[in-house]
C-alpha cells in the first residue's frame, strides 16, 4: 500500500493558534487541498468564523486563516490509510511531522486545536513527549468529517468558535 503524505503547514509567524487534522483523505489528496472534501464542514465552519467559506477560491481561504492569526497543519506526516477513515490508519506505518521545528518558528502559537479525536491520540502518543518545555494548551474539537454525524452542524460551529478567541 502507498504512503499518504499531508500537505506544508498554512502559518507565517504571526500564528496564534495551530489546527490540526490528522491526515489528509483521498479527496484532499487528489486535489491538492486541505479538507476538499465538500461534505466536510471545516471550510463551512471557517467561513461563518472568518470569512474563509467554501466558495472562496482555495489560496483565499488559506490568506484569510492566516490573517486570522490561524495555522493548519496534520499531525501525520505520512502513513497508510485505505481509504479516508482515521479509523483506518495503520499505526505501525504513522511518521509524525517535525513539531519542535514548527514551533521553533511559530513561537507564538499556544493553543492547539485538534479536529477530531485521532489527530488529538496521535499527537499526544508521538508529539507530545517531545514538546514538554512548551506551554500548549491542547483542546479537542467535535471532528468536521463527514463521518462525525453526532454533533450537529450549529454545535460544530459553537464548539469551533473557541478558535477566534481562545482563552489564555
Amino acid at each position: 500500500m502507498d504512503l499518504s503524505h499531508c500537505f506544508p503547514p498554512v502559518a507565517d509567524r504571526s500564528a496564534r493558534v495551530l489546527v490540526l487534522g490528522s491526515l489528509p483523505g483521498k479527496a484532499s489528496l487528489n486535489a491538492q487541498e486541505y479538507y476538499a472534501n465538500r461534505q466536510n464542514a471545516f471550510w463551512r465552519i471557517m467561513g461563518d468564523l472568518i470569512g474563509a467559506g467554501p466558495d472562496l477560491p482555495y489560496a483565499q481561504r488559506l490568506e484569510s486563516l492566516r490573517s486570522a492569526g490561524i495555522a493548519l497543519w496534520d499531525v501525520i506526516a505520512a502513513g497508510e490509510r485505505p481509504g479516508s477513515l482515521d479509523a483506518n490508519i495503520v499505526k505501525h506505518s504513522v511518521c509524525v511531522n517535525d513539531f519542535l521545528a514548527f514551533f521553533a518558528v511559530h513561537r507564538g502559537i499556544r493553543h492547539v486545536f485538534f479536529n477530531g479525536g485521532a489527530a488529538e491520540a496521535t499527537f499526544r502518543r508521538y508529539v507530545l513527549p517531545s514538546l514538554q518545555d512548551l506551554n500548549l494548551q491542547l483542546v479537542r474539537l467535535p471532528s468536521t468529517s463527514p463521518a462525525h454525524a453526532a454533533s450537529s452542524y450549529a454545535d460544530k460551529l459553537a464548539a469551533w468558535s473557541v478558535i477566534v478567541a481562545p482563552a489564555k
